[in-house]
């Protein structure tokens, strides 16, 4: 499939933010991507990741990643393995695809576009696809009536 740089960009962002917004059941604070939940939140102990190696109820591995909201609340995002074989996982598979051809296209070989892509659906920034401005988002569109 052969995608542009604003669908990249835009593909990128459903695969970071697809399992927000998350909202604290405790105070109703909303986080509304992967990157807010870790920078607006704290690790529940100076000297803990808040990372957590479980299996789910189908059998397959995640990790749990707990932080404190700022009402002191513990929230918890678990993160499990590729073969989420849901129609949400299924279509996350399917872009992250389209994206990693796209990169490939781009030049990068198979493993570093992987690798990139990576890191930004784990919340990472990923200096290599700042540098081919891939990861800058397309100006808004005017707005309407003005």
């Amino acid at each position: 499939m052969n995608i542009d740089s604003q669908h990249f960009y835009a593909g990128l962002r459903e695969l970071a933010e697809s399992a927000f917004p998350k909202q604290c059941r405790n105070c109703g604070r909303t986080y509304r991507t992967a990157a807010e939940f870790v920078a607006a939140t704290q690790p529940l102990a100076p000297d803990k990741s808040g990372l957590k190696q479980s299996i789910d109820d189908d059998g397959r591995a995640i990790v749990e990643l707990f932080r404190n909201c700022v009402c002191g609340s513990t929230l918890m995002d678990s993160f499990n393995d590729r073969r989420d074989l849901s129609e949400a996982g299924l279509r996350r598979r399917q872009r992250f695809g389209e994206l990693l051809e796209y990169l490939k296209g781009q030049g990068l070989p198979h493993l570093t576009a992987r690798d990139e892509l990576l890191k930004v659906v784990r919340g990472q920034s990923s200096e290599l696809l700042r540098e081919l401005k891939v990861t800058q988002p397309p100006p808004p569109p005017p707005p309407e009536g003005g």
